[in-house]
């Protein structure tokens, strides 16, 4: 099989997908709607996030969830009006949702930018510590602050959709939002593949891999890392945004420790190699957690605990022992097996846990 074969094979699996998303609330009930794909399409486009900067930038970056968080809460105390609102937390600002839309991600770019900035010379697991300094001390912020909302949630933020958008609450089962969120997820995809292509993408992946010998070409390393880290943070606003919409409130809770791994084992799933791993990996946890919580008696699993923690810690460990590359390294193995020989045909730079190119 040629590699031309293989792409060829990847779009049409991939207008496939498109075409039974778009038809999804015509053949789905109302909870694998809103509870399943929703969510998937999501909480993948922050895993996206996540997944471009390790795929092409050798950054594994725990900012992402914090970033999410960040619109979010930008997005709640703007919009949130109190008095006939019924909110009572947050700024209660009031301001009109599509001015206070656009606010939120340009807040959060800019902090994604500082932040960027900062973490823009570190490597490995140094720039993974540090990315995980940033979210512990946003949620803590947040978490802190009773002026921006504190402990207690900020309600009601999905009755605060901007009036082009309409109304995503009392939608049916919420068809709008999920189209929403599939167009975003979309235009995410397509800029993620369109950049990587790019001067700036191209000399974006020579810094992943040969980050020194880039430097004495006369490229500004610190600045590219930042700006693609500005670009990632940028998705993850997005996402955050929408995960706000979805959830109706924003927490702590929502930017926090646990929710930052549950990210990471998302894209972890997935496959950090792959952009698309982010939606595949996001849907294989989504599922996993339905199923366990909501679908089978916890006296079943009792062998394994029980939970959900511990069965995807399972499943987890499984798809690392069996593929490090995750779902989609699968794919690329029973691809290659297809192959007189096996083996790929441009194999990828393997990126280690830590973020840097492993020999």
């Amino acid at each position: 099989m040629t590699l031309d074969a293989k792409q060829s094979t990847e779009r049409a699996i991939g207008v496939a997908v498109l075409v039974f998303a778009a038809i999804a609330p015509a053949l789905l009930t109302d909870y694998w709607l809103d509870a399943i794909l929703t969510q998937t399409l999501i909480f993948g486009l922050g895993a996206a996030s996540l997944i471009f900067l390790s795929a092409y930038g050798g950054m594994i970056s725990l900012t992402q969830t914090a970033l999410m968080g960040i619109a979010g809460y930008t997005l709640g105390n703007m919009v949130s009006k109190g008095g006939e609102g019924g909110e009572t937390k947050g700024l209660l600002l009031g301001w009109n949702p599509t001015v206070s839309l656009i606010l939120a991600l340009l807040i959060t770019v800019f902090i994604a930018v500082i932040l960027g900035a900062v973490a823009s010379r570190s490597y490995g697991i140094y720039f993974l510590m540090l990315t995980l300094t940033f979210g512990v001390i946003a949620n803590l912020f947040f978490g802190s602050v009773t002026k921006l909302g504190g402990f207690s949630p900020i309600a009601a933020i999905d009755k605060r959709a901007p009036g082009w958008i309409g109304d995503v609450v009392n939608d049916g089962h919420r068809p709008r939002l999920y189209y929403i969120a599939l167009i975003c997820a979309v235009i995410a995809y397509a800029m993620i593949r369109y950049l990587i292509r790019t001067p700036f993408g191209v000399s974006f992946q020579g810094i992943r891999d040969e980050p020194v010998r880039m430097a004495s070409l006369g490229f500004t390393v610190p600045l590219h890392r930042t700006l693609a880290f500005a670009f990632a943070g940028f998705l993850a606003a997005v996402a955050g945004v929408l995960a706000a919409w979805w959830q109706g409130q924003m927490s702590p809770g929502s930017l926090g420790l646990q929710a930052t791994i549950e990210l990471l084992v998302m894209a972890v799933i997935g496959g950090l190699l792959r952009v698309e791993g982010a939606w595949l990996g996001a849907f294989a946890f989504i599922v996993i957690n339905d199923q366990t919580t909501n679908r089978i008696p916890s006296e079943g699993l009792w062998v394994i605990g029980g939970t959900f923690n511990t069965v995807v810690g399972f499943v987890f460990l499984a798809i690392v022992i069996i593929s490090p590359d995750g779902l989609m390294g699968i794919w690329e193995r029973l691809w290659s097996l297809r192959r007189p020989g096996g083996g790929s045909e441009h194999p990828e730079p393997a990126v280690s846990a830590v973020g840097t190119e492993s020999s």
